[in-house]
């Protein structure tokens, strides 16, 4: 439950997302998480740091531990799941409202 409750915060599951590939800066993570606030990303990054998924390095950026990137391989399903979720989207006749298809 504990890990439901770290991955439902807000912003939480787009930290891991944007440090998948490198470690980066405050100001460049805060931006490719659409410019979230400042004391928002603290708060998020250091309670991740207290789970021990994510760690602040030398040079002052944040990079995902091992916790992290198993984090990351636990959660690949969903990430599979969800491109299938928008393409079946992307594909469905707009709807008008009601749950009915428009004619």
């Amino acid at each position: 439950m504990a890990a439901l409750d770290l991955f439902g915060r807000r912003w939480s599951l787009r930290i891991l997302w944007e440090l998948r590939h490198e470690p980066l800066g405050f100001r460049l993570l805060q931006q490719r998480c659409d410019d979230m606030s400042s004391s928002v990303l603290r708060q998020r990054l250091t309670e991740l740091q207290e789970a021990r998924l994510t760690e602040r390095l030398s040079n002052g950026s944040y990079a995902l531990t091992p916790l992290g990137h198993d984090a990351r391989e636990a959660l690949r399903p969903l990430a599979e799941w969800s491109r299938r979720w928008a393409d079946e989207l992307e594909d469905a006749p707009p709807c008008c409202g009601d749950g009915q298809s428009q004619p």
